[in-house]
């Protein structure tokens, strides 16, 4: 009897290890697979070199070295940018790792290419244009609020420039998320692209005294239309303007934006001009972290205008 006991717990032990090492796999996958939009975007990059190995007959995994070399130098040659190349790079290294298998992008010769690529391509990154503070106040002045249309895309203009949101977090917006008081409103994040962890983050909106500016009062009527408590923020229509419950995608939220402000502009000008701005009107560089969450000032130095040889200039003021 004993010794069926102690056959009956070292079966259970064993289940339980089991059951604990397929979470723990999990758990490690989630780790190393990040943020959706950047696995979405490695499965591209992903795709791109498994095609690119079937064409010169290499085995995409394990990748040699000399492989991913062949891959990197035909992306340069091809015109990609030094971002895209060493994202590509990011992805391989990723699906090594998922696979427990040593990465070439590891290899000290390999490192030699990537920074003899990026010194002669450059790494300048292209950013989302900025707009004038001028010229997006008549873009919004000029939008039809009394259309639900009109009104969702003014919510998202004005939201998105007064809170520094990313395209992302407007479309992953719930009702949940938004917290109406007399000083202002307070949106709950509940992720994003520097909070891959839910960790509690929440920007600040303040009212305009300019009620066709006010971001405040153009979401509470927007709310209003929606009539509930629950669900996504931002969402499509069908024909004759009903409203459904399907979230806008990130890329609804970009084609908006363009459709008002330009197709040179983006989602991500509202982000970059709310920068831009704040630092014009004399915010310092911790006040402007509070709303955009970024981590360093640095990445806000990168952001601004300010550096605009035309912009922030002391030959301005040699009196000439």
């Amino acid at each position: 009897m004993a010794n069926d006991s102690a056959v009956l717990v070292s079966a259970n032990s064993s289940s339980a290890l089991t059951y604990l090492a397929e979470h723990t796999s999990r758990y490690v996958e989630a780790g190393l697979s990040g943020a959706a939009n950047t696995a979405k975007a490695y499965a591209g990059d992903l795709k791109r070199f498994g095609s690119w190995c079937t064409e010169h007959g290499l085995e995409p995994l394990p990748a040699s070295v000399d492989t991913l070399a062949g891959f990197v130098t035909h992306l340069a040659e091809t015109g990609k940018k030094v971002s895209t190349i060493q994202r590509h790079c990011a992805a391989l290294a990723k699906a090594h790792a998922l696979r427990g298998l040593e990465s070439p992008t590891d290899d000290k010769k390999f490192k030699v290419l990537l920074e003899g690529i990026a010194r002669l391509k450059g790494v300048r990154q292209k950013q989302a244009p900025a707009f004038t503070l001028a010229n997006f106040k008549r873009t919004v002045k000029s939008m039809d609020d009394q259309t639900l249309a009109g009104l969702r895309d003014r919510v998202i203009l004005l939201l998105g420039f007064s809170g520094a949101f990313r395209r992302s977090e407007l479309a992953a917006l719930n009702m949940e998320d938004l917290f109406f008081s007399e000083e202002g409103l307070i949106v709950n994040l509940a992720k994003s692209k520097t909070n891959q962890y839910g960790a509690a983050e929440e920007k600040a909106i303040f009212y305009s005294p300019d009620v066709k500016l006010c971001p405040i009062r153009t979401l509470q009527a927007w709310v209003q239309r929606l009539n509930r408590s629950t669900g996504p923020v931002f969402v499509s229509f069908r024909k004759g303007e009903r409203l459904t419950e399907r979230r806008l995608t990130d890329k609804h939220v970009n084609l908006i934006v363009q459709r008002y402000l330009g197709p040179t502009f983006s989602a991500h000008s509202l982000r970059a001009s709310f920068v831009t701005v704040a630092k014009l009107a004399g915010a310092d560089d911790s006040e402007v972290m509070n709303q955009t969450k970024h981590k360093t000032s640095e990445m806000i130095r990168r952001y601004t205008r300010l550096d605009n040889v035309r912009q922030h200039n002391a030959a301005q003021k040699l009196g000439l």
